[in-house]
């Protein structure tokens, strides 16, 4: 068995992580559109808004997390905002969730951030469980708001 490996993805990437950001949003109960998620993907590369992390075995991939960078006022220093984490049922309790997380939270060191955060549905058992065995903290803190503006 190939051992899984992960790295920052090009632009050149583009093909391996249409399908898998493809499947990530139909989790999220989103209809399939791989046309649309390579245009958004494509977007984020050309204008350096997001940092994408793939896992692979062999030549497939297997995985992949998106994060996008911020700032903190108060810290005054950058801060990313992990937003998407998705394994491959195929690979899922393979590690390869763990393996994405911490090449997030290496390249987040490697540029001084200090904070990376991250949001999941309440139900999510499993992905919170992947979290809290990672180091990451749940938010006692802080409430989080939305406003979700009408769109046009």
């Amino acid at each position: 068995m190939n051992q899984i490996v992960t790295r920052q993805a090009a632009l050149e990437d583009l093909e391996a992580v249409v399908p898998l950001f493809d499947a990530y949003r139909q989790f999220y109960k989103q209809p399939s559109d791989p046309q649309a998620a390579g245009v958004f993907l494509r977007d984020k590369f050309n204008h350096g808004e997001s940092i994408v992390f793939l896992a692979w075995q062999g030549p497939t991939p297997v995985g992949f997390t998106q994060l996008f960078p911020s700032f903190s006022s108060v810290s005054m220093a950058r801060v990313f905002l992990l937003n998407d984490l998705f394994v491959a049922p195929s690979h899922r309790r393979q590690g390869v969730g763990a393996l994405l997380l911490d090449a997030a939270v290496q390249y987040g060191r490697s540029l001084g951030a200090v904070r990376l955060s991250l949001t999941t549905n309440v139900e999510n058992l499993t992905a919170q469980a992947t979290y809290e065995a990672q180091g990451w903290k749940r938010d006692e803190a802080f409430y989080v708001y939305h406003f979700l503006p009408a769109v046009p």
